[in-house]
């Protein structure tokens, strides 16, 4: 069997990099420009349309304005990972420094005994504190994107999407923030799991209390290394454009009737016609920096982010070229000078 005798750990590594594998493969198949595949790109495109480029007749659509959903999930479900991530960090390895440190091979070196132990605790306390430092970006991600649905973004009461771009919708921002934290979450969950029944054996009153200090809670956080704050600065630059690009959108839509289009303008808007997307693929690969390049699970989440926006985006970028005849012939898709 495929997951036979497996650390716990390492099949939930395995099902997430299989999932992202499954969800990608499809779109950069029907995106092969070939007319043998013209059926498998036609059903893809029917999944991913939505709003101005959804056609009215198509079947099995549930509102647009459903988009809240999303970020509900998505706030709720990255905020129990992080919050027991940090929990278990704090608590089970609180020091973190970059693995393979000078203090570890002086240790390997001179013959330390306790060199496995070491390197353990070691690599356990880097992971935990690089999740918890992900997870952060990620929550502060969909904070905003819930504030936006709810405040910058006005729904035309048709805008319609496809129920499987729904549920693809919810699949991703349950795996996206787990993938962030895979390589400790199941030790996280056990830790978690521990807790729950120390509680009932023990009750409240018989429970250890943990004393926090703010500095020993974020100091960790600072000690991981300069590729993390990198990865910062990646985020931080597409967070931004990309709530810049949603007020413009936002603005288009109180500016006009309900099924009034108008070019858009300003920000990235001038090189592409999918900037928000743009700044999304940008977001996502601050996670691949701030690691290193060194999680594969990662890796496939970011390589998914790309292919699903790059897809929808050309279909975007098709209906803004014939729906205005003087639509800039600078523009790209998504991608500049590439897409």
């Amino acid at each position: 069997m495929l997951f036979h005798n497996q650390p716990m750990e390492l099949v939930l590594l395995q099902i997430l990099r299989l999932a992202w594998l499954a969800a990608t493969l499809p779109i950069i198949v029907a995106s092969i420009p070939t007319p043998k595949l013209s059926c498998l790109r036609a059903t893809l495109l029917a999944f991913a349309r939505r709003g101005k480029i959804m056609h009215s007749s198509q079947k099995f659509t549930i509102s647009q304005r459903f988009f809240l959903h999303f970020y509900i999930v998505a706030f709720i479900w990255t905020t129990l990972l992080l919050l027991g991530t940090w929990a278990y960090a704090y608590n089970m390895v609180p020091l973190v420094v970059e693995p393979f440190s000078y203090s570890t091979i002086t240790s390997f070196l001179t013959g330390g005994s306790t060199i496995k132990t070491d390197t353990y605790k070691l690599r356990q306390g880097y992971v935990a504190w690089q999740a918890v430092f992900l997870l952060l970006m990620m929550e502060v991600q969909v904070l905003r994107r819930l504030y936006e649905t709810r405040h910058v973004f006005n729904y035309s009461p048709s805008a319609r999407m496809h129920v499987i771009g729904y549920l693809t919708g919810l699949f991703f921002y349950v795996g996206a923030p787990l993938s962030l934290c895979g390589g400790c979450a199941v030790e996280v969950f056990n830790f978690l799991a521990n807790l729950v029944t120390k509680f009932i054996v023990k009750g409240k009153n018989q429970m250890q209390v943990t004393e926090l200090e703010f500095w020993q809670v974020v100091n960790p956080l600072f000690k991981l290394g300069w590729k993390h704050w990198i990865g910062a600065a990646v985020f931080l630059w597409g967070w931004i454009h990309q709530h810049q690009c949603h007020k413009i959108l936002g603005s288009l839509r109180h500016s006009r009737q309900a099924d009034e289009y108008v070019i858009p303008h300003g920000d990235w808007f001038e090189i592409v016609s999918s900037p928000h997307y743009l700044s999304e693929i940008v977001i996502y690969a601050s996670f691949v920096v701030a690691t290193g390049g060194s999680n594969l699970t990662i890796w496939l989440l970011f390589v998914f982010v790309v292919a699903n926006l790059a897809f929808a985006a050309v279909e975007t970028h098709s209906w803004y070229r014939q729906k205005f005849e003087d639509y800039p012939s600078s523009r790209f898709a998504i991608i500049p000078f590439i897409l």
